[in-house]
């Protein structure tokens, strides 16, 4: 649905550029122009950018901007909008020279300076819309699943159970709000600022930290297996060996979550703690 969502993106929006321009062309009376060349200048770019998408994406959630951050990683964005400038400029002009090459004709550049920082110049507005798209998407998609978070203490009298390590979270999804229990919880995968909380087919974001997600889920049934990943082992069916000491962790619910080499001595040794705990005195 993304894949086809940036296609149809950039299909439009490069399809729409090259007839305008050239409408343009015939209503200044540039003869020189030919047909094809303002498709070759839009969906260069367009390819470029469809291909750079995958990198803006993970950078930002790597390092996602929000309202208590942006002040200190905006910076950074810009900088980070540099090299993905270069690499667009340099890859469309080269895409440009085969196109018209193989059109019998030459593509030639003006002076780099100048053309580079032309192009930066358009280019930082397209990588902002990118990531405003980017950022819009993964709103929308928290509001139709569902966004969970922690149950505050109550304003009067004792909480109806611990906040430090809640049984219940709560999440609210089109306006509703309704509990899911903790021991419910399948799998979590970090998300930047975020962890996603995966039960029955569904991920619920949850804004914390994983480390801090550890400590407050019953170790008793959770145990981290990566860096980013956690998993419920009520919910773990096998555990399949790679290269390299690490394991793919095979899900009840059909899903593989990667063991990384420094987690998996932990999660044998919990599996065999288990299995003794249940054996027969």
């Amino acid at each position: 649905m993304e894949l086809l969502f940036w296609l149809l993106l950039v299909l439009i929006n490069c399809s729409g550029n090259a007839i305008t321009t050239w409408m343009d062309a015939n209503r200044s009376g540039a003869a020189s122009m030919q047909w094809w060349e303002p498709w070759v200048w839009e969906f260069s770019s367009g390819l470029v950018w469809l291909l750079l998408v995958p990198a803006i994406v993970w950078f930002s959630r790597r390092w996602p901007l929000h309202l208590d951050n942006w002040r200190q990683r905006l910076p950074w964005y810009l900088l980070a909008s540099v090299p993905i400038s270069l690499l667009h400029v340099l890859a469309m002009f080269a895409l440009r020279m085969l196109a018209y090459a193989a059109m019998g004709e030459r593509y030639q550049v003006g002076v780099w300076v100048d053309e580079l920082l032309y192009e930066y110049l358009k280019d930082v507005r397209t990588y902002a819309a990118i990531l405003f798209c980017i950022d819009g998407y993964r709103f929308l998609r928290r509001r139709l699943q569902g966004e969970a978070q922690l149950l505050a203490a109550p304003d009067e009298g004792p909480p109806v159970e611990p906040i430090e390590h809640p049984e219940r979270l709560l999440v609210r999804k089109l306006g509703h709000d309704f509990l899911i229990a903790t021991a419910d919880i399948e799998w979590a995968q970090a998300a930047g600022n975020y962890v996603n909380l995966h039960l029955r087919g569904h991920d619920y974001p949850l804004r914390i930290t994983m480390a801090a997600l550890e400590l407050k889920l019953d170790v008793a049934c959770f145990v981290r297996v990566h860096r980013s990943w956690l998993i419920n082992l009520a919910h773990l069916v096998s555990i399949e060996p790679l290269e390299g000491g690490e394991a793919l962790l095979h899900m009840s619910d059909g899903s593989e979550v990667p063991c990384s080499r420094r987690y998996l001595p932990v999660l044998k040794s919990r599996l065999s703690e288990d299995r003794e705990l249940s054996l027969p005195a």
